[in-house]
């Protein structure tokens, strides 16, 4: 089964919270016959319309195949969160990379925070960026540990955007009683997913990027000029960028090989209202410290946007009723709360949840594999990859050289394997430990 199609309809967006509030779009024709371009970009998400957007800024001229629709898979479903940092802390990276690698990755992070705020004014997209992630602890033990890991940012990287809250400081911010204490970054934020990807798509085509929706990529032949061969036509170019993240499938085993697709889901509520102050007292977004988080935040007409669950097959679950327990969990005041939208995505994990940048062959660039931090780092993948085809790779070497393993099992076994392991996480979640 093909994961492009296993839980949606071809060449449709599901049907979310965000594609009924999405900016309009017209359609992109299909790929028919065949042409020639610079740079052909497999996927348009985050990563490959980036890419797209900064190559044609350079003048070089670029063709981008989206399976779908631009914004069809992870970035057009996800939790809207913009991160700080990697997807690991820094103490961790400092043991793994080195004290100033790990300095080079903060700061690539902070960067790709401001280039997505850049993006957004410069080319006036449908989208805004609120301000504001807090991170909620179930335990005091990580209530001390994330302020001790706020005060070694402060100290060692100069950021000073966090603010620490005690129990009854998070409990007022989030008002939920599930919670111990935590912190808000305010120099995270939030937005809305899938007009991101489609401003950043309307940004690409003025560029002058030829953008083909309906157009999977079934192979590509390598050599000094690959081949990419859509159902209905193939580009020649000289490079090709692989964005594909968790619709990659056996398109490039190099990188299937590190990087596992996994299913995460959120719901949306019925407008709340006025009740939507005793939810959230400002207008934050939120994670929690379980293995497998919660995430939720308000949309902009007062919905509670709550995300959690995973699951690691083909098709989906019920996900009204995989969300809707873990949200009673933190909000059991909302029992009674009609839900309005549920949906699903496939995103990508790695196994030590770092992204993979790759050259998996000749003249072919990849970066996937955000593990869930990928708003801002892999709208920045794209600009890496556009850099390092126009002979700036230091940023994408920087990235390459990330210890990346490849998950054991092969295709075939990694995703039991990691069944099991998941399954033991969410045994100590439920546990609390």
């Amino acid at each position: 089964m093909n994961l492009l199609y296993a839980n949606d309809r071809a060449g449709e967006y599901p049907a979310s919270y965000y594609a009924a509030t999405a900016a309009p779009l017209a359609r992109f024709a299909p790929l028919a016959g065949e042409t020639r371009a610079d740079v052909c970009v497999v996927g348009g998400g985050y990563t490959g319309l980036s890419a797209a957007l900064h190559l044609a800024g350079r003048g070089f001229s670029v063709v981008l195949l989206e399976a779908h629709r631009v914004g069809f898979g992870a970035s057009g479903r996800n939790g809207g969160q913009v991160g700080s940092g990697q997807r690991l802390d820094q103490d961790v990276l400092e043991k793994m990379v080195g004290f100033t690698s790990a300095h080079r990755l903060w700061e690539l992070a902070e960067d790709a925070k401001a280039l997505l705020c850049d993006l957004i004014k410069a080319h006036a997209m449908p989208c805004t960026l609120h301000p504001g992630v807090a991170h909620a602890c179930r335990s005091d033990a990580e209530v001390r540990a994330i302020h001790a890991y706020a005060e070694k940012l402060r100290r060692d990287y100069d950021y000073q955007q966090i603010e620490p809250l005690d129990r009854a400081g998070l409990r007022a911010l989030v008002g939920s009683t599930a919670y111990q204490g935590g912190e808000v970054d305010w120099g995270a934020s939030h937005v809305h997913p899938l007009n991101l990807a489609i401003g950043l798509a309307q940004a690409a085509a003025r560029a002058g990027v030829r953008i083909f929706e309906a157009s999977p990529v079934q192979r590509i032949d390598p050599g000094a000029k690959p081949v990419v061969h859509s159902d209905h036509g193939r580009v020649q170019a000289d490079h090709v960028i692989l964005a594909c993240n968790g619709y990659l499938g056996g398109l490039e085993p190099k990188v299937a090989a590190r990087v596992m697709p996994i299913n995460n889901f959120i719901i949306a509520t019925e407008p709340l209202g006025t009740r939507a102050r005793d939810i959230l007292a400002k207008p934050v977004a939120v994670a929690d410290s379980r293995f497998v988080v919660n995430y939720w935040r308000l949309s902009d007409d007062n919905r509670l946007l709550f995300g959690g669950g995973e699951s690691y097959g083909y098709r989906f679950p019920d996900i009204i009723r995989t969300v809707r327990k873990p949200m009673l969990q933190v909000y059991p005041q909302l029992a009674d709360t009609r839900i309005d939208y549920a949906w699903g995505g496939t995103l990508a994990i790695t196994m030590n949840r770092l992204p993979c940048f790759a050259r998996p062959q000749p003249n072919v660039l990849s970066a996937s594999g955000y593990s869930g931090h990928g708003v801002a780092l892999a709208t920045m993948a794209g600009k890496v990859m556009a850099e390092a085809i126009a002979g700036q790779a230091e940023h994408f070497d920087l990235m390459a050289a990330l210890p990346q393993p490849r998950f054991p099992g092969g295709p075939t076994l990694r995703a039991p394997l990691l069944v099991l392991a998941m399954t033991w996480y969410a045994l100590r979640d439920r546990l609390g430990l």
